[in-house]
């Protein structure tokens, strides 16, 4: 049987395979993208059925096409987000091959490029690009026996309310994802606890501008590195409803109990950090510095941007956050199910090179691995703060494809007879 040859293969059909592909196109690189299910598959099947883009359709997006016929101010919901990629696939005519699974990728013995096991074969590529973004492995911490009787899930299984038991939720995160579940559960009616770490909160718009725009022009998604520190700060923002800042202490003041970080769980008694008024403190100190930061651009550029005093209100603690519960017996509470909006790890089983830390991370820079031939794209902090976002990792993928094409050009020299 023979073997597929390659040049670049690219594996993952997501955001981060789409724009590589485009990318190697542009500089003239042959290659093949294999995707084990849909193109943006995960935009469709590991979300939630109400979720939105977090940043505005003008936003959110490649350069090289817009959403069609859908609002630019407004947030694509998750349907209309993977269908903007199979469109964009298609319309850079990306050599996408769907249903085919990759086990494994290991380097030539003794010859260049690697040898890759697929579910349709074997393949072999001069390059192998790892595609498949940060959202790999959900976590959930082993702290809720399994045969507690509580229904546990991670967020991306998540899908609405109808979904759990009768009885309490108990949230766990506060980023984008457990703060968006956590206020579509108590709009259901269901009594919810949401446990809060460190977190960062900008404001969704402000003086007639998005954060999107804000973060922009102040120069935040171009930060080159993660501050000492803040390696778990998550951010909390919403494009639900047609995009809001979040605001914990509204949601307790509607009815949701906020509880600190999570800590532990034994005899079915939760315990909590005492960190829940310090976490919403330092969450509304990064709004108003995001809002100092833009009032200073405003002035600086003699730019005529309304004022919004508003913006600056930050109301008094609730009785959750003033008198925090540091310990819950989850049975005496009522609560059924917890959602684990607790992030992902990252799964690269599959390559069997080296190019891994002791830790299994990868090393790499801006996407290019210490493995030669193998590279990276769609990590988080990957170049830049905006890396894992739609259009950070576009910009990624033209670094990376770059970097590729001069490898092939160095393949490709022949010295003159």
């Amino acid at each position: 049987m023979s073997i597929e040859q390659v040049e670049t293969l690219v594996v993952g059909a997501g955001q981060a395979g789409v724009a590589m592909s485009e990318h190697l196109s542009n500089c003239g690189v042959p290659h093949l993208i294999l995707e084990r299910h849909r193109i943006a598959e995960r935009w469709r099947s590991e979300r939630w059925d109400s979720l939105v883009a977090n940043g505005p359709a003008w936003h959110d997006r490649f350069p090289g096409m817009e959403f069609a016929d859908f609002d630019a101010e407004a947030f694509a919901p998750k349907e209309r987000v993977a269908d903007y990629f199979v469109d964009y696939a298609a319309k850079i005519d990306a050599p996408i091959r769907c249903g085919v699974e990759v086990s494994e990728v290991r380097r030539n013995v003794g010859r260049p490029g690697f040898h890759v096991e697929t579910s349709e074969g074997v393949i072999e590529a001069n390059s192998v690009v790892a595609a498949t973004g940060p959202f790999q492995k959900p976590l959930i911490p082993a702290l809720v026996p399994d045969d507690s009787g509580i229904m546990q899930i991670h967020s991306n299984a998540y899908r609405n309310p109808e979904q759990l038991p009768e009885g309490a939720v108990l949230v766990v995160g506060a980023g984008s994802s457990g703060a968006q579940i956590a206020d579509e559960l108590l709009r259901s009616g269901k009594s919810v606890y949401l446990s809060i770490g460190p977190h960062d909160l900008p404001p969704r718009r402000y003086r007639g501008r998005d954060f999107v725009w804000w973060l922009g022009v102040l120069g935040k998604w171009d930060v080159p590195a993660l501050e000492p520190g803040t390696e778990h700060v998550t951010i909390a923002v919403s494009g639900a409803h047609g995009g809001h800042t979040v605001d914990f202490r509204r949601l307790a003041g509607e009815g949701l109990t906020l509880v600190g970080r999570t800590e532990s769980c034994k005899d079915g008694v939760m315990r909590f950090a005492t960190d829940l008024a310090e976490n919403i403190a330092k969450g509304n100190a990064n709004t108003l510095s995001v809002l100092d930061e833009a009032d200073a651009y405003i002035v600086r550029n003699g730019l005529d941007f309304v004022e919004e005093p508003e913006a600056r209100k930050v109301g008094a603690d609730p009785q959750c956050v003033a008198d925090p519960i540091l310990e819950l017996n989850l049975a005496e509470a009522g609560i059924t199910s917890i959602i684990w909006a607790t992030g992902f790890a990252l799964d690269y089983s599959w390559l069997k090179v080296d190019a891994f830390d002791e830790k299994g991370k990868p090393k790499h820079q801006r996407g290019v691995s210490a493995e030669p031939g193998i590279y990276f794209l769609g990590l988080p902090w990957q170049s830049r703060r905006g890396s894992s976002f739609i259009w950070g990792v576009w910009h990624d993928a033209r670094y990376v494809a770059d970097q590729i094409s001069i490898q092939c050009q160095y393949r490709a020299y022949r010295p003159p007879a």
